[in-house]
C-alpha cells in the first residue's frame, strides 16, 4: 500500500523523520489537528473521509480513495515542477482537503513541509524562502508585503477581488487561482494571476482531465485517476478549447429579471472596481420582474458611484441592502444562502 510509505526526503518542520509511528508521536504533541489526519491516512483503510465545505450546498462527508488522492498530489508536482526536496509551508487547517492535500503531496514527493497553525496572517513569524504554498485569498490579502518569501502559490476557497490581483502583478511569487472541489481531491485546473503571458488568461487543466459541457452550458469533468465518477457541476464556463476553459459563475446563481438572465459572478466582477468592502447581488421576488438583481454589502451604509464598473443597465441593483456581518461557512467563504436570509427574516 503505496500510503503507508513516507518518502525518504520526506521533513516536518525541518526534521527528518521517516517511521509512522514516529511521525504520529511527534505530530500529537506538537499539531493535534494533523495528528488525527496522519492517523486516518496510515490506517489500513483505503480511502479517507473528507467534509465538504457547504458554500455551494449542504456540508457533507464523501470518501476518497487514497490511491487517487496520492494521483492528485503527484499531478499538482508534475503541473508545478516540484521534486522531492521542495521547501513547503502549510498554514491551511488540515479537517479539510486543501490541508489534508498539502500533508500528502508532502509524504509522497519528499518535500520539506514547515507547518505553522492556520491563521488569517499565517506569514507573520515566517523568515524562511518556501517554494510552495497554498492559502485562501483573505490569508493572501493579509500576508501581502511577505509574499516574496514563496515562489509558488496557489490560491483558493473563494474569489481573488480585482483589486488584489491588481497588486499582485507587482511581486516575483507567482500565484496562482485554482478550480477544484472536495470530489476532486483540490484542483483540476489553475489560473495565473500575474506573470501573465498572453491576456485574456484562463483555467489550464492539470493532465489526465477531460471536461466538456451539459445543455446548461454547465463544466462536466472526467478525471478517471482521481475519481470514479463523472462529476456534473453547476459552474457555468465558457470552453476556449479541450484543455482550457474560463469560469463564468453558479448556474444556481442565474438571476432572471424581466426575461433577462443575469450571471451574478459576473457583475460582482465588475462592481469589485467600485467596491473594496465584501459584497455579493442576488434575486429577491419581484411583481413586475419575477426577480429583482440586489446587491448586498458588508458593512456601514455608504454611497456608491457605478460609473467606473463598466455594468451594464441590466446589471444595475434595483435595491441595495448593507449588513453589519455576513454569516460564513467554517472555512471562511460567504454564506450567501444564509446572508440573504437576514434580510427575508
Amino acid at each position: 500500500m503505496e500510503w503507508n510509505n513516507i518518502h525518504k526526503s520526506f521533513r516536518l518542520n525541518n526534521i527528518s523523520i521517516n517511521y509512522v509511528n514516529e511521525l504520529i508521536k511527534y505530530s500529537e504533541i506538537n499539531f493535534k489537528e494533523l495528528s488525527f489526519f496522519l492517523k486516518e491516512w496510515f490506517s489500513d483503510e483505503d480511502f479517507i473521509k473528507v467534509n465538504t465545505s457547504g458554500s455551494t450546498g449542504k456540508p457533507k462527508t464523501i470518501f476518497l480513495k487514497k490511491e487517487y488522492v496520492i494521483n492528485s498530489a503527484k499531478a499538482t508536482g508534475s503541473f508545478f515542477g516540484l521534486s522531492k526536496n521542495t521547501n513547503a509551508l502549510l498554514c491551511l487547517p488540515t479537517t479539510y482537503i486543501a490541508g489534508k492535500l498539502m500533508v500528502v503531496r508532502a509524504l509522497t514527493l519528499g518535500w520539506h513541509l514547515d507547518v505553522v497553525l492556520p491563521s488569517l496572517h499565517p506569514l507573520n513569524n515566517v523568515n524562511k524562502q518556501y517554494d510552495f504554498s497554498a492559502m485562501t485569498p483573505m490569508q493572501v490579502e493579509n500576508s501581502f508585503y511577505n509574499l516574496n518569501t514563496i515562489k509558488q502559490l496557489i490560491v483558493g476557497g473563494g474569489v481573488v477581488s480585482k483589486s488584489l490581483e491588481e497588486n499582485l502583478q507587482t511581486l516575483k511569487t507567482k500565484v496562482f487561482a485554482t478550480y477544484g472541489m472536495t470530489e476532486t481531491i483540490t484542483h483540476i485546473a489553475v489560473k495565473k494571476l500575474n506573470h501573465k503571458i498572453y491576456t485574456p488568461n484562463y483555467y489550464q487543466l492539470l493532465p489526465g482531465v477531460e471536461i466538456y459541457k451539459d445543455q446548461r452550458d454547465c463544466l462536466v469533468i472526467k478525471a478517471p485517476k482521481i475519481t470514479d465518477d463523472i462529476i456534473f457541476t453547476n459552474d457555468v464556463v465558457q470552453l476556449i478549447s479541450d484543455k482550457q476553459f474560463n469560469w463564468l459563475g453558479r448556474f444556481d446563481n442565474v438571476i432572471n429579471s424581466g426575461g433577462i438572465k443575469l450571471q451574478p459572478e459576473v457583475i460582482e466582477n465588475k462592481l469589485s472596481n467600485v467596491l473594496t468592502n465584501r459584497f455579493f447581488v442576488t434575486g429577491f421576488p419581484d411583481e413586475y420582474l419575477g426577480e429583482k438583481l440586489v446587491l448586498i454589502i458588508e458593512g456601514k451604509e455608504t454611497k456608491i458611484n457605478f460609473t467606473k464598473s463598466n455594468i451594464t443597465k441590466y446589471e444595475v441593483p434595483k435595491t441595495i441592502y448593507f449588513l453589519d456581518k455576513f454569516i460564513e461557512t467554517e472555512t471562511g467563504k460567504v454564506n450567501r444562502k444564509q446572508t440573504k436570509l437576514l434580510l427575508e427574516k
